[in-house]
């Protein structure tokens, strides 16, 4: 069960990228920001997460780019872009990381928790026992164990996932139903 009401600033929140906070393109990659649409209430929620966690990383696989579909000046506009739509509501994202392996024993692959030490590099505050994984998968959902996070699950895209899976503390329709239950 996730204290929702310990959060505070000593808390970290990772998000997933497609399929948590813009739509995903069923059996395809978001190539160009063109194609990037935010889901509804998005950034008013990573409004909302600002004022209880610290961080706000989000982790997100991109083999698009490796099989040479995405460019990755494309990719990095879409992060530049995504942050500055957010930061323009009055929300931050900290970080973006990103794997393009297709490989997925990648150390940086999720589920693989290489990502996550790559956060906790670059902010060596973070506890990944005081920060929540949101995802629309079961591998976000096993990233965030295996940094030892809690984790929160949306089933925008996966709606066959079994919500009682161990690997999932909570279940939520989007990021904005999310918010709410933090203000609550």
């Amino acid at each position: 069960m996730i204290p929702l009401k310990n959060i505070d600033k000593s808390w970290t929140l990772f998000l997933d990228r497609d399929g948590v906070i813009n739509h995903e393109k069923h059996l395809d990659y978001i190539h160009t920001w063109d194609e990037f649409v935010f889901y509804d209430g998005v950034t008013e929620a990573i409004k909302i997460f600002s004022s209880f966690f610290n961080r706000i990383i989000v982790v997100t696989n991109q083999k698009g780019v490796a099989k040479g579909l995405t460019k990755l000046e494309d990719l990095n506009l879409i992060h530049i872009n995504m942050k500055a739509a957010v930061e323009f509501e009055g929300g931050h994202i900290d970080a973006v990381y990103f794997c393009p392996d297709l490989d997925q024993n990648s150390p940086d692959r999720k589920p693989n928790p290489g990502m996550g030490f790559k956060a906790k590099a670059d902010f060596p505050e973070i506890d990944f026992s005081k920060s929540i994984m949101i995802g629309n998968t079961i591998s976000d959902m096993e990233f965030g164990r295996n940094i030892g996070a809690y984790t929160v699950f949306l089933p925008t895209t996966r709606p066959d996932v079994a919500l009682d899976d161990q690997r999932i503390d909570l279940v939520t329709d989007s990021l904005f139903s999310f918010s709410a239950f933090l203000q609550s």
